[in-house]
Order: C-alpha cells, then structure tokens, then sequence
C-alpha cells in the first residue's frame, strides 16, 4: 500500500471531492477518486483503495464536526441528533467510497 504516493494521492483526492461533491454529486467523487488513483500509483488495486480512503476520509471529517458543533450549540440534544445524522452520513460515506473506489481504480489503471 506505500507504493507511490498513496497518503498524498488519498489526500489530495479527499480534497477534490469536497470541493466538487457539492457541484457535481454523482461525478465529484469519482472524479476524486480518479485523481487520487493517478497520484497513489501501483496500479489499478491501489488506485481503489487510495480512492476509497478519499471517499471515507470525508465522511469522517463531515460527521466529527457535526458531532462537535451540535454539542457545543446544544448540548447534549445537539450531541445525539448529531449523532443520529452521522448515521445516515455513514451511508453516504459508503457512496462516497465506492464511487471513489471505481474512479481510483481507472486512475490506478492509467497512471500505473
């Protein structure tokens, strides 16, 4: 999994689709994932698994600033309606990972 670049690839991939999960709901993803395969190298396997840790990486950072921005405006009712939002947000990181997933592996494919 260290082949080439694949915490940068990751990284930068999360960053794409952040920026472009807004915009483009279905493609931003992909596209990230796609990016990150191409940075992370090593081919098609790792260029997947590099998109699917962009994918997941966003979901994570989504739902924590939830949890900690409702619990600091509402206490405790904040915390677990927060909470009851990052459980369908970790649905929509399995979205985001599996559509990363596809597009790190035709990056991993086309960058080697």
């Amino acid at each position: 999994m260290a082949k080439g670049r694949f915490w940068l690839g990751a990284f930068i991939g999360f960053i794409i689709m952040v920026i472009l999960g807004g915009v483009l709901p279905l493609l931003g993803p992909v596209i990230g994932g796609f990016v990150a395969g191409l940075i992370a190298k090593g081919g098609m396997w790792n260029g997947a698994k590099a998109g699917f840790a962009a994918g997941l990486f966003g979901a994570l950072v989504v739902i924590i600033i939830g949890l900690i921005a409702g619990t600091f405006l509402a206490g405790i009712f904040g915390f677990l309606v927060a909470l009851g939002i990052g459980v369908i947000l970790i649905v929509t990181a399995l979205y985001f990972a599996v559509l990363g997933l596809i597009g790190g592996a035709a990056g991993g494919i086309i960058g080697g």
